[in-house]
């Protein structure tokens, strides 16, 4: 079954092999590349299930399918990946993901959706929890009118069964996968062709006869309860909008399908067919394709309501759309139909009101509207002048702003979360409300929010432009954390320093505050569990530890990415108590228990008994895995170099060493067929300029050979003379380099000792990392064992995470900006080539820290 979905949402595309090493290589390097990519790509599945999971948000079960076939998908690539680097060492993970792919597939099944046969549904029988079958634009409006009893324009729901059926009739389903089929890929000319050819289908099929009488029956339903005396032409015309699955939802699908208003009764099939086609607008498909939602996961309600001949029409946000301090209902107005309200074309008056039981008006600006949208009377919209008296008059008198400052309070306290709300004034000043969805922030109105959360300048800054995982604020005693073992000390109330993030972190959340980090990825492990546990959460801080101090008190602002010293009250005031309104509808329930198997991250260790396949409980858990095995799978392909005679190129740089390079693309430049030998400058690696850079360093390129200490030289030719030859291993001469643009696989085997160095340096922290070993030596044990204490110093002095065994030291550093990883390898270079002939320097316990701090000084002369 696994097999049948990796095929179906295929694009991975596998290279035949050449028998050369080079190509070897760069397979490898491709499934790494690709099992980086997914990872990148479930973390972010993961952490918008966490976010649903905070129940501030109405989804379908078609998000709940979509989502779960994609993280299995995902998941799948990567086992798969991984086994193709360790040649199917792991492929008990295959067995474990078809059991939890078989799980998941279980609860979603256990939703059995109550089958809404009817085409039609008028808005009194229509909530949220049927937006599955009417779309999220319907189930909102019949929330309103149904929990809420705010007034709506009068209407009907055509469902999503109606949009099935339309479909299924004229076999347009096969037809459309034909010629998705046929066109593939995303570019936007291929869309635009895509786009066109799929709309003329449904434009020119037939709506079936049962579907058009039940639209059209419930249309004269719809008038036959107003008054006669309504019954004008304009009354009688109603507006078609869009209720995809999905849209004012989990997704801003704002602006993406099609509203029509003003349609007669005689022209309401063909719209309904109009706005169907919309489904495949060619902005709609580029933008589910840029979410990845998938066809299967899509169907088009639409929403028929009366038409209101609006007097006025506009906006309400129940908070201000870029500044959270300022908490009030801001409203929008303007003269004639809404769609200029909307789109920016007319600048409107706007009213800020205050959340007070009175509603008092705080302030009033009004705008120039020379021009407005009015209903043609032979269909459509036209545009007329506003007369210059009215044209500078506000378009809501005090009352009215009142009245809908109070519907959107209600609003937003029902939905638990701020609403963005459409409304219309009709010509006997009745208030309607068109539609309500969660008001959503798109990048720039983020940037303008945090940009409107000034600097708190009466307090000293600590921390600035940190990266938020979780908003909030948090106040308490700053605890600095500089090793995993004091984890055990942290207090109630604290807040959590470290310099970089770790999933290990989840044994003092329930007790913290905050966190706060000096590296790390909002979409990582640690973020998801911040997200899990609500803890206001700043990653990428920079110089959190060096500028916080153990039980100093600090306040977190998790919303600007600042920290700042002491208790800061006005931001405290700033948290936003959103109530999780959505927990108890049955499609929460269900991703609920569908996002048990996918979202719970329980391996934390990989030094743990635990932390293998059999272990694995969740997609988060392999995907934790996988990743972590994958840096061994890496680190080992140096193994496979021992023996290459050809495919590789020298360096022609003045080291030391037989310094041999393999490209697997895009690390060298300006090469010929007939290239041997390669220089520095021909080298655009980055990881492997900034290792050459800093074994090139200038105090180190021209070294000597290191001062003789009588003892230690002796100590070296007695191990070498009089020692069981298996004791110290003579490894090869040839240094190698594997090398693409980002990735760099070093391996260096001299005499009696080697490094390994394996490291991949991208815009995405998520995917850099270095791992480091070093082991072996002339010396004897006690001496190399001392190399390999004073390599660790080191190492934990730049952030390194470090084991020591004996003679040989492993490290590794994860999850930092490209700009430390190249900082971090340009140190490792300077220690390679520090650290050569350094067993006989080893002569006592103080050498360790002695050289070690020398070299951290940068003093690379050794002269005591």
């Amino acid at each position: 079954m696994l097999e049948k979905i990796f095929q179906k949402l295929k694009f991975h595309k596998s290279k035949s092999s050449r028998d050369t090493f080079s190509e070897i290589f760069r397979i490898k390097y491709e499934h790494f590349r690709e099992l980086l990519n997914a990872n990148a790509e479930l973390a972010k599945i993961i952490a918008d299930i966490e976010e649903k999971l905070q129940g501030h948000t109405i989804f379908g079960m078609s998000y709940v399918r979509s989502q779960a076939v994609q993280a299995v998908f995902y998941t799948l690539r990567m086992v798969k990946s991984l086994n193709a680097l360790a040649n199917n060492k792991y492929f008990l993970l295959v067995t474990v993901l078809e059991g939890l792919h078989s799980s998941i597939k279980e609860e979603i099944e256990k939703r059995k959706e109550s089958p809404i046969v009817a085409l039609t549904l008028p808005f009194s029988e229509v909530n949220r929890e049927m937006v599955d079958w009417v779309g999220a634009k319907s189930a909102n409006l019949g929330e309103m009118l149904n929990r809420l009893h705010l007034p709506i324009s009068p209407g009907f729901a055509i469902t999503t069964r109606a949009f099935d059926l339309f479909l299924q009739e004229n076999n347009l389903i096969d037809e459309i996968n034909k010629k998705k089929i046929e066109f593939g890929g995303a570019a936007p000319e291929t869309i635009n062709i895509l786009s066109k050819e799929i709309q003329d289908l449904i434009i020119s099929a037939p709506v079936p006869p049962a579907l058009g009488e039940a639209i059209l029956a419930a249309y004269d339903h719809m008038m036959g309860t107003f008054p006669r005396e309504r019954h004008d032409d304009l009354v009688s015309r109603v507006a078609l909008r869009s209720s995809a699955v999905g849209e004012d939802s989990e997704l801003s699908f704002a602006g993406q399908y099609v509203s029509v208003l003003n349609v007669s009764r005689d022209k309401i099939i063909q719209t309904y067919k109009d706005i169907v086609a919309g489904l495949f607008a060619p902005r709609a498909i580029s933008y589910r394709f840029s979410k990845g939602v998938r066809f299967q996961d899509i169907a088009m309600g639409v929403a028929c309501l009366q038409m209101v001949e609006s007097v006025a029409s506009g906006v309400v946000y129940s908070r201000h759309p870029f500044n959270p301090l300022e908490n009030h209902f801001i409203i929008t107005a303007l003269w004639g139909l809404g769609p200029y309200a909307v789109e920016g074309v007319i600048t409107p008056d706007t009213y800020t009101v205050a959340k007070d039981n009175a509603h008092t008006i705080l302030q009033t600006t009004v705008a120039i509207k020379p021009r407005q949208l009015v209903s043609n009377p032979d269909g459509g919209l036209k545009e007329v002048l506003v007369s210059g008296e009215k044209q500078g008059h506000p378009c809501l008198s005090p009352e009215q702003i009142k009245m809908l400052a109070e519907y959107a309070g209600r609003i937003e306290k029902h939905y638990g979360a701020p609403q963005d709300i459409e409304w219309a004034l009709d010509k006997k000043e009745n208030i309607f409300l068109l539609q309500t969805r969660p008001l959503r922030l798109s990048p720039g109105d983020q940037q303008k929010m945090i940009k409107n959360i000034p600097q708190q300048t009466e307090y000293s800054l600590l921390v600035e432009n940190g990266a938020v995982a979780f908003p909030g604020v948090g106040f308490g005693k700053a605890f600095v954390l500089h090793s995993d073992e004091n984890l055990s000390n942290f207090p109630e109330g604290g807040i959590l320093v470290a310099k970089h993030s770790s999933p290990d972190f989840v044994i003092v959340m329930p007790k913290a505050k905050a966190i706060v980090t000096d590296t790390g990825s909002v979409t990582g492990h640690m973020a998801s569990l911040v997200r899990e546990f609500g803890i206001p959460t700043i990653l990428d801080a920079k110089n959190a530890t060096r500028t916080i101090t153990s039980g100093l008190e600090i306040t977190v602002d998790a919303y600007s990415g600042r920290v700042y010293q002491g208790k800061v009250p006005e931001l405290l005031n700033l948290q936003i108590n959103k109530e999780p309104f959505f927990k108890d509808a049955p499609v929460y329930q269900a991703l609920k228990r569908v996002g048990d198997f996918i979202v719970p991250l329980r391996l934390f260790d990989p030094k743990a008994p635990e932390f293998s396949p059999e272990h694995c409980k969740s997609l988060h858990d392999i995907m934790r895995l996988v990743h972590e095995f994958s840096y061994a799978e890496m680190f080992q392909i140096s193994d496979l170099v021992s023996d290459v005679k050809g495919g590789a190129l020298k360096l022609d740089a003045p080291l030391p060493l037989d310094f041999y390079i393999i490209d697997l693309g895009e690390g060298l430049t300006g090469l010929s067929e007939n290239t041997k030998k390669v220089t520095v400058d021909k080298i655009v690696s980055v990881p492997f300029r900034a290792l050459l850079q800093g074994m090139l360093h200038e105090d180190l390129r021209f070294q000597g050979p290191r001062p003789i200490e009588l003892k230690g030289f002796f100590s070296v030719m007695s191990e070498q003379m009089f020692s069981n030859p298996q004791a110290a291993e003579r490894f090869g001469e040839r240094t190698y380099a594997i090398i693409s643009d980002k990735y760099l696989n070093f391996s260096s085997r001299v005499g009696y000792h080697y490094g390994i160095l394996d490291a991949y340096c991208g815009k995405s922290i998520n995917k850099n990392y270095i791992t480091f070993s070093f082991k072996g030596g002339a010396a004897d044990d006690v001496r190399r064992n001392r190399r390999a204490r004073m390599i660790a110093f080191i190492l934990k002095a730049l952030d390194f995470s470090v084991e020591v065994i004996a003679d040989r030291v492993d490290a590794r550093l994860k999850k930092y900006e490209s700009s430390v990883i190249e900082e971090k390898l340009d140190l490792l270079g300077r220690l390679l080539q520090f650290t050569r002939q350094m067993d006989m320097l080893m002569d006592s316990e103080a050498s360790v820290e002695t050289i070690a701090k020398k070299f951290l000084e940068g003093k690379y002369d050794l002269e005591f």
